[in-house]
Parts: structure tokens; sequence; C-alpha cells
């Protein structure tokens, strides 16, 4: 079954929709919007006073994509306008810019996923540093939940890449991840074969330096929202 056939139609209100879209004046109440000043095929309907639209039928309008998972619904658009003359009938109201884009740009919904998987990466060291430093044990039951945590915000990182520079950026997130869980592995067999850990073994760990340098090269890619690959997570 095609997966978007299964996926429930959506409504959200008008007023959340993109800017730049305004809605026809017709007198009844099922309208069509209007969109940079041209009609498309998305309906709008009025329910008590309030005027919605189709999610789905809004994200086709626009070349957009729509994806779900578990309570998120991602709504991502193209980072340049469709074509004229496109499947979706909707023509450009001014000409493309001369220079091309930027194509190393990140998109918004990728970026936002990104930095909150990037986010649970850092408390998931932070635990193990701190059980390392200060003597606790290092347990798989101890750390399960930052995995498990991590591995939910890096899947939904999964469902946000709309782009080529995303799909990147995701690849170099997967390999922090990747380090994460064999940095944590490492320490979690040493710990049960009774082997004395260092309270500063993670300073003069080449893999915890590596991991180390990737955060940090991603938190600046995150700044800046471009892509860039400097090598230090590959």
């Amino acid at each position: 079954m095609n997966a978007k056939a299964s996926i429930p139609r959506v409504l959200v209100p008008i007023f959340l929709a993109v800017s730049g879209i305004a809605m026809a004046q017709e007198s009844n109440r099922n309208r069509t919007l209007l969109i940079n000043g041209h009609s498309s095929q998305v309906p709008v309907i009025q329910v008590d006073g309030r005027r919605y639209v189709d999610l789905e039928a809004l994200a086709s309008a626009l070349n957009g994509t729509l994806s779900f998972a578990g309570s998120e619904v991602a709504f991502s658009l193209p980072s340049s306008p469709a074509p004229t003359g496109s499947s979706t009938g909707i023509a450009e109201s001014t000409a493309a810019p001369a220079q091309a884009a930027n194509t190393a740009e990140l998109s918004k919904g990728f970026l936002s996923a990104g930095i909150e998987a990037a986010a649970t990466l850092r408390e998931w060291h932070a635990a193990l540093a701190s059980s390392i430093q200060n003597g606790y044990p290092v347990t798989v039951g101890a750390l399960a939940p930052y995995r498990l945590e991590s591995t939910t915000t890096l899947r939904l990182a999964s469902v946000a890449v709309s782009t080529e520079s995303d799909r990147r950026a995701f690849h170099l997130l997967s390999n922090l991840f990747q380090n994460m869980g064999e940095l944590t592995d490492k320490y979690v067999t040493a710990r049960s074969k009774l082997t004395f850990i260092s309270p500063d073994a993670l300073q003069n760990d080449r893999l915890n330096q590596r991991l180390v340098t990737c955060g940090h090269s991603l938190s600046a890619m995150a700044v800046s929202a471009q892509f860039v690959d400097d090598g230090s997570c590959n």
C-alpha cells in the first residue's frame, strides 16, 4: 500500500499556512486558495467561522513534503519555488533570481530536528562522562534511556530530510550517533569485565576526541545553517 495513501487527511487553520498565500474572496462557503495570486486546486472549507485547508493538498500544490513520525507532523517546502508550468498548474509571479540558489543551505525542518538530535547525543555523552569521572557503574541499564532518546530524535531527523544538503548532514549526524554507541559499549564492556576505568579515561581516548571534534563541527554547521564537511565526522 502506498504510504501516503494510508495517511489520514489533516486539516489545519488557514492562518497557519505559509506566508504569501491569500484566499479568494468568493461568496460561497467552500473556497479556493490563491497562492501568490494564482489559483490552485487546494480547497478552503469554512467551519464555525474558521477556515481550513487540506494539508496534503497544500503540500502537493507547493511541491512540499508531508511526513509523520509518532505525534510529529513534518511539513517541508523546497528551498526554491516550483518552476513555471509544473504539475501544480501554479505559475511563478516573479522571475527566478539570476544567481543560483545556495545548495549548501539546510532546510529549516531538518535543522530544527538535527539540533534536537545533537542535543540528546550531548546529554548521552555527558551521562557517560559523569559516570566515568565520578566512579559510578557504567552499565547498559544506566545509559539505556539516553541511547533510546537519541535513537528517537535521530529517526525524527531522518524524516525531516528534504534536500541533498540535509541528507549529507544527516549522514554525519548518524556517524556521531554510531561513535557515541561505540564509545558507550567500550566502557560498558570494560566495566562488565571488572577492568579498572580511570576517572580521566576519556581525556586520552581517541574515539572520544573524534566524537567531541565532530560535535563541535556539527554545532558550527547548525549556527551557519549551511552544510560543511570538514572531515571530522567521517
